[in-house]
């Protein structure tokens, strides 16, 4: 069970696309999720009167990371993540099924989600699943590493987080990716109107320049098509796509991935 109340998550645009989740719990005690620039991480953080007390890297790339250093130098604390970024401040590696507590905030569950990368791990705090890249509101991150089979094995687990914890839950992801994202949904599945209102509240919502990539678990299994690919009038334009009849879910999703590379005018992984 945790041991704080509900935090606060406060969300920090970084770089260009990127965001980096602040988990603020009792007595200002602040966890920082994934580390891609140190700058206005320490200005939010300053600004709040925060206290930070430890780190969660979700994975290897330079943009969850880049930042760490000078963030650690600044507030030295503890950072959880995988075994391949001790060589960039990771100081408790953590993995599949682990569970650590931090002092003020709470406790954190640990779930491999291989995929975007063979190292990705998310983070589960009461409701709250931070993903990084493997889950992203209405899309998933791009194969670079791992396989569509581990990728739909990740999202499946992470779907199925809500069931097993006897309620919803809100998904804190790695980028800005939802318009984008949210394009090649309303191409893919044109009839869904969970599809077409997300659409319409998005753009709303960027317009007036809010953030958008954290949403329930169950916007995500109506609108994000990577959730999708058993549903049957989804996985008839994925067959139509590829132009021919798909028996596995894992090949099904493979294509969708390739789908939405071409869609965006992206070279095939």
């Amino acid at each position: 069970m945790s041991t704080a109340t509900a935090p606060t998550i406060h969300c920090i645009p970084v770089l260009s696309d990127n965001y980096v989740w602040l988990i603020e719990g009792d007595d200002r005690a602040t966890v920082i999720v994934d580390a891609g620039e140190a700058g206005p991480v320490i200005e939010a953080i300053e600004a709040r009167g925060l206290k930070p007390v430890a780190t969660l890297i979700t994975h290897h790339h330079g943009d969850h990371v880049q930042g760490l250093a000078e963030l650690t130098q600044r507030f030295p604390m503890t950072v959880y993540g995988p075994d391949s970024c001790r060589r960039v401040g990771v100081d408790a590696v953590v993995g599949e099924g682990d569970r650590f507590t931090v002092p003020g905030v709470g406790e954190f569950s640990v779930m491999a989600t291989p995929g975007h990368t063979q190292d990705h791990l998310s983070y589960i705090r009461g409701q709250a699943i931070f993903c990084g890249d493997t889950l992203f509101t209405a899309g998933c991150g791009r194969l670079f590493e791992g396989t569509a089979a581990q990728m739909l094995h990740s999202l499946d687990r992470l779907a199925a987080l809500g069931d097993e914890k006897d309620g919803d839950m809100t998904i804190y992801c790695g980028h800005e990716y939802t318009t984008d994202s949210l394009r090649f949904a309303a191409h893919a599945e044109p009839d869904n109107p969970d599809i077409a209102a997300r659409v319409r509240e998005v753009a709303e919502k960027r317009s007036n320049g809010e953030p958008t990539a954290s949403a329930s678990m169950d916007l995500e299994k109506r609108t994000n098509p990577f959730l999708r690919v058993r549903v049957r009038g989804l996985r008839k334009a994925i067959e139509a796509y590829v132009g021919e009849r798909i028996e596995d879910d894992i090949d099904a999703f493979a294509q969708l991935r390739h789908w939405k590379d071409d869609f965006d005018g992206l070279a095939r992984l």
